[in-house]
């Protein structure tokens, strides 16, 4: 898959997941995609939630991998 159709496909993943982190108070940004490694910048409430670790891997990870299947990891950068 080219890497403009992954960016998009990952995004569109974000989009989705988007509202339930807003009504929280956070969001979500896309930094980069390598080798099939996602990276994102949780943002707003999201950084200091307690659960933001389990949200990332079980709601944005989940939801990416059901997007683009290729995508192997879903981390969290600063």
């Amino acid at each position: 898959m080219n890497k403009d159709l992954l960016k998009k496909k990952v995004e569109l993943a974000l989009d989705e997941i988007r509202p339930f982190l807003l009504s929280d108070g956070g969001d979500i940004s896309l930094i980069s995609i390598e080798k099939n490694i996602v990276k994102v910048q949780l943002m707003g409430n999201c950084v200091s939630c307690s659960v933001n670790q389990m949200t990332l891997k079980n709601g944005v990870e989940m939801t990416i991998k059901k997007h683009a299947p290729q995508i192997q990891e879903v981390l969290s950068v600063e």
